[in-house]
């Protein structure tokens, strides 16, 4: 069977996005896999799958593979990209959207200037909620890397997040120490590892390894992390303009037990079809 898809980016952060209500199809893993390639299938950072929800309360399920074929809990980028689709699909006509998640529950409000805005909900700092192996919640933690001594915070944004403070993003080795850090013993489902660089008050760069899709042109649940552990850790202040590789993204969080709010854009690339 043919299955309509649409390619999308949310600051160069890539998406195939499948809407499986007027469509019907049992996707799997190795689907993602292989069309995932950028090389022999359409390429993307995540395939987002659009589905009836499952719990009355919301308008959408919303489900999240990496190219690697592994299923993950939250894509903040990928959240914006959801909320056009399904607004130029004429699937709701709503602007403040809730969508069902495999972390939770998120909100999603397209806003006038066609920038939308995603409630991420409040960050978990637990370790055992992240989840990440310490004995305490602390605002930093000491992470042995090969015969390195790194200080990073660990927060869930739905999705594991270490996120590291460099001097520059550019030189940072972010290609030898992500992958390590993502496939740490402490981190039993492994991590996405966020490598910030604080501008000033309220501007920072940031690079980010994602867990099973490697370094990515912008990641939104890394931003709201990366955020978090600066404005916690009193480097920075609310709101926070974060320049990833594929733009700018805007994040803003009141502390403890507030909810973190990212703005940024989400842009249609192209329409197409493909074989199941």
């Amino acid at each position: 069977m043919l299955l309509r898809f649409t390619k999308m980016h949310g600051l160069g952060n890539d998406f195939m996005v499948i809407d499986l209500i007027s469509q019907h199809a049992h996707i799997q893993p190795k689907h993602a896999k292989q069309w995932g390639d950028r090389h022999t299938g359409i390429g993307f950072d995540q395939l987002l799958l659009v589905e009836p929800p499952q719990n009355p309360d919301v308008d959408f399920r919303y489900r999240i593979f990496n190219s690697d074929g592994s299923e993950v809990e939250q894509c903040g980028n990928g959240a914006r990209c959801f909320a056009r689709f399904v607004l130029d699909k004429r699937l709701t006509m709503k602007r403040q959207i809730r969508v069902e998640t495999k972390g939770g529950i998120i909100e999603l409000i397209v806003r006038p200037d066609g920038q939308i805005s995603v409630d991420m909900g409040s960050p978990r700092l637990t370790p055992a909620e992240i989840p990440f192996q310490a004995e305490r919640e602390a605002l930093s933690y000491s992470l042995q890397v090969d015969d390195q001594q790194l200080q990073i915070a660990a927060i869930s944004m739905g999705n594991p997040h270490a996120v590291l403070r460099v001097d520059d993003i550019e030189s940072a080795p972010v290609h030898g120490l992500g992958p390590k850090i993502e496939h740490h013993p402490r981190f039993p489902q492994r991590v996405n590892a966020g490598f910030l660089q604080v501008v000033d008050r309220q501007h920072a760069k940031l690079r980010v390894w994602e867990r099973g899709a490697g370094e990515t042109q912008a990641c939104g649940t890394g931003a709201c992390a990366a955020a978090v552990a600066a404005i916690s850790q009193g480097w920075m202040d609310s709101p926070v303009q974060l320049e990833l590789h594929g733009g700018r993204l805007s994040i803003e969080w009141a502390g403890a037990g507030q909810p973190v709010m990212m703005t940024g854009p989400a842009v249609r690339v192209f329409e197409g079809q493909v074989r199941l």
